[in-house]
């Protein structure tokens, strides 16, 4: 097992009062429930439960306070470390994944995703997805589309592409490199219709594993 874990701000510490707010999002009730018990035990003043990722999206709009987030990485109905990079625009700053694959890649695109913690366990999951699945799994790239895929890129989008890697907005890769934001959407569509996905932390799975960027 494999962990990398944030500690401050989780347990309580003494003359404290705890009172985080944590979301636990896995599909299988008992590992949900097992890990809302254990944010209990560390000081969470409340645990809200999703099983989807569609229930995450609703109930992570809904909490007024938002401190941390634990995502399966594999959900039913799609990525969790995409799930992740959603729930960093409504606040939630810290996250965690659960996974079951353990490779470079998905680490970094967790990573990219503005994920503070990474768990990989066998058991951590409940649905181990095949690159067949609906939704897919980031770390398990799927096919690309009709642009050419990896191969396909020009120069200035495996620019663009690899400081989305590195963590870079739209707007900092637009002054990084001279370019309107206008044109900054323009290369990303371009890769997304290339590598056959449009989400980014897959974008950076799919180039880095045919060594377009690093």
């Amino acid at each position: 097992m494999t962990a990398l874990v944030e500690r401050q701000g989780l347990a309580p510490q003494p003359g404290r009062v705890a009172g985080f707010t944590a979301m636990v999002v896995v599909a299988s009730p008992f590992v949900r429930e097992t890990l809302s018990r254990a944010l209990r035990s560390l000081g969470a003043a409340e645990v809200v439960e999703a099983g989807s990722l569609a229930e995450a999206r609703v109930r992570g709009r809904g909490t007024p306070s938002r401190d941390l987030c634990v995502v399966d990485g594999a959900l039913p109905d799609g990525s969790g470390i995409m799930l992740m990079s959603e729930l960093r625009t409504l606040g939630w700053a810290r996250g965690m994944v659960l996974s079951s694959v353990e490779d470079p890649y998905t680490v970094r695109a967790a990573l990219t995703a503005g994920v503070r913690a990474f768990l990989v366990t066998p058991s951590a999951t409940a649905h181990r997805r095949t690159p067949h699945s609906r939704g897919g799994v980031v770390g398990q790239a799927r096919r690309p589309g009709h642009g050419g895929g990896a191969e396909g890129l020009s120069g200035r989008e495996i620019e663009v592409l690899q400081l989305v890697a590195n963590g870079r907005s739209n707007k900092d890769i637009g002054e990084a490199l001279g370019l309107s934001a206008l044109t900054v959407k323009s290369h990303l569509a371009r890769i997304a219709r290339k590598l056959g996905t449009g989400d980014r932390a897959e974008m950076v799975v799919v180039a880095m594993r045919a060594g377009a960027v690093v």
